[in-house]
């Protein structure tokens, strides 16, 4: 048997083992409360990758389109300049010798510094590159400049080469016009191709903020999962206390009812020998044998 002061403190025990069940199960509640919010959020996250993986396909698909163009028009302005060189190189055979250096070569030195520049503007390059380039640039211009005036020198020498001039010309003309074309395709390009970066930037930005969101709730699961756990565990000793207890409210509840039927025998059994005594007396009186 448990004393009462025993009583009461297993009961204040049990009180506060109900109380600490309650607080694992309430923090069990919230924090499947938080995973699931989180959950959420990653999924909505993860949702946006699609549209930007989209966006992206469709921001590259316009790119390459404007490079193919790019590029057309940049070997048609290669053409044009090549059969413009060629018409010099033709037109240089029929002056002879002493034209060679002088109008021929202006025109040859102005083809080749404008293919310079066209390379300059159109073909990413490191800075070491470019400023090498500028310099060839400027030395093709100096010699152009320094040739023109030597031809400036020899007007008296008549050469008719008005048709080829012409169609020389209208060649630089139609090159001049790709490579504004190409330019402009060009300048497209790099717009979409930073459109396109940003978006390849933002994509990984989102997976970064979902692949933390998700470790979020990785952690908020597992410490529900262990909440859960310690609910369980506690909910476990209070069953077997009650358990024992209503075992032990049981055993006493038999022992008290044995006790008063073991009384109530008791009892019983003096009231027979007393009727027992009594009628062996009166068979006495009568003389009459009496049996033990």
């Amino acid at each position: 048997m448990i004393d009462n002061s025993n009583k009461k403190k297993e009961l204040e025990q049990l009180r506060n083992s109900e109380k600490k069940y309650q607080s694992y199960v309430q923090r069990r509640n919230e924090l499947n409360d938080l995973a699931k919010v989180l959950r959420e959020e990653r999924d909505m996250v993860n949702d946006k990758h699609k549209e930007i993986k989209e966006t992206m396909q469709k921001a590259k698909k316009e790119r390459d389109e404007i490079v193919a163009k790019m590029r057309n028009h940049r070997d048609l302005r290669n053409k044009l300049q090549e059969q413009a060189k060629a018409f010099i190189e033709a037109r240089r055979k029929k002056k002879g010798e002493v034209f060679r250096n002088l109008p021929l070569r202006v025109e040859e030195l102005k083809a080749d510094a404008q293919m310079l520049e066209y390379r300059q503007e159109t073909v990413p390059m490191s800075s070491a590159d470019e400023n090498e380039l500028i310099e060839k640039i400027r030395e093709k211009k100096a010699e152009y400049e320094e040739t023109l005036k030597k031809m400036d020198q020899q007007k008296s020498i008549e050469i008719d080469i008005s048709d080829k001039d012409h169609a020389i010309d209208e060649l630089f003309k139609k090159a001049d016009e790709e490579h504004t074309k190409v330019q402009q395709y060009y300048d497209d390009s790099q717009k979409k191709h930073e459109e396109y970066i940003k978006l390849v930037n933002g994509l990984s930005v989102s997976i970064a903020e979902s692949n933390k969101k998700h470790e979020q709730y990785l952690e908020v699961k597992k410490e529900a999962q262990t909440n859960h756990e310690k609910a369980v565990e506690m909910r476990s000793k209070i069953l077997s206390v009650k358990d024992d207890r209503r075992k032990r409210w049981k055993d006493a509840k038999l022992a008290i009812k044995e006790q008063n039927i073991n009384a109530r025998d008791a009892t019983m059994n003096k009231e027979k020998l007393q009727e027992h005594a009594d009628s062996s007396i009166v068979a006495l009186k009568k003389g009459k044998k009496i049996s033990l």
